[in-house]
């Protein structure tokens, strides 16, 4: 696990407004509802992505960063598609590993195996690395810029990252628990970012931005997981709590979420002195029939309305500003002080 710790709290210089970096889970197309496989490479949907850019991205200056997992590194069409996007300084590519469509191919394809940190360290750093080398050869380019599929982030995932270079990860959800399932628990998690790894080289946390909103939200650390419990789901005390906005958890993404649901998780975290919001959803979302979030065309020109709607709202309500993940990082590496800046392609 990357561990956080206020003193190695990663800040923007005094006064700066504030900012919104975006991260595409670039990825294959599955069904979400059933089991994972290794068949499932296609990766028709990597077409799509220029419509974002076309509706959102280049109307408001975003450079997003797709983080890209094997069949996405390794198709070339879909390599086509955001190496030009990449060519024409119109996003960055990163790396998103889902270990089960990752070689090498030894462990059991399972939900416990689906998240990358419990697989053996020596298993996960292959995967890593072949993915990591698979970009570069494919892209020109050194990915330093790191989301573990399922946000599967193990306690040999930061050696792993260091060892190769990486500069940014992008796979802490504050306040989520995927214990459940065999996951992470980032529970005690906030949304501030924060430095971790080697001194010489200091990679950077950008949290998933995930917060308590309504007016019992400085509660909802123990009160969360309350109303989720069994009796709580039976009682629907969760929904209950949400239609009231006494308590309620947000993510920041079109996906699910409405515009008024990011917007009042916006302000609400603005005004708790939140610098950095991170915003992600999945690549096939802008393909209807992919994911549970776009079923429809209809789904999808509301998906590209909220998020329009929700950047032009930072934009011009929180007085925000837009920068890609490494650009945050050299924006705060300067403010510890550090002479470390990476210079490499």
């Amino acid at each position: 696990m990357l561990e956080a710790g206020a003193a190695k709290a990663a800040r923007l210089p005094a006064g700066h407004p504030p900012v919104l970096a975006i991260v595409v889970d670039t990825e294959e197309e599955f069904d979400w509802g059933k089991p994972f496989s290794r068949d499932n490479t296609g990766t028709t949907a990597i077409a799509a992505q220029p419509l974002a850019h076309e509706k959102v991205f280049d109307r408001l200056g975003i450079v997003p960063t797709y983080v890209i997992d094997w069949p996405v590194a390794t198709t070339p069409a879909a390599c086509a598609t955001l190496k030009a996007l990449m060519d024409a300084r119109r996003c960055e590519i990163g790396t998103h590993l889902h270990p089960w469509v990752s070689p090498p191919h030894v462990e059991e394809v399972n939900t416990f195996n689906s998240y990358t940190g419990n697989l053996p360290a020596g298993l996960e750093f292959d995967k890593l690395e072949r993915l990591t080398d698979a970009i570069e050869r494919n892209f020109g380019h050194r990915p330093r810029v790191f989301k573990a599929g399922r946000y599967g982030l193990g306690p040999h995932t930061g050696a792993a990252l260091a060892r190769l270079g990486y500069l940014v990860d992008t796979s802490v959800v504050p306040h989520t628990s995927f214990k459940a399932d065999g996951g992470p628990d980032f529970s005690d998690r906030d949304n501030g970012p924060y430095w971790f790894g080697p001194a010489a080289a200091p990679m950077l946390e950008l949290p998933v931005t995930t917060a308590f909103c309504g007016w019992l939200h400085s509660q909802g650390r123990w009160l969360y997981p309350a109303l989720s419990t069994s009796l709580g789901r039976a009682l629907r005390l969760g929904g209950i709590a949400a239609r009231t906005h006494a308590l309620e958890r947000i993510r920041l993404t079109p996906e699910g979420c409405s515009l008024a649901d990011l917007t009042r998780l916006a302000a609400a975290l603005a005004r708790r002195g939140n610098q950095v919001f991170t915003l992600t959803y999945h690549s096939p979302s802008l393909v209807p029939g992919h994911t549970p979030y776009v079923r429809t065309g209809a789904n999808l020109q509301e998906f590209l309305r909220t998020l329009l709607g929700f950047c032009e709202y930072f934009r011009d309500e929180l007085g925000g500003v837009f920068m890609s993940s490494t650009l945050i990082r050299e924006k705060m590496i300067g403010q510890q002080g550090w002479a470390y800046t990476d210079t490499r392609s």
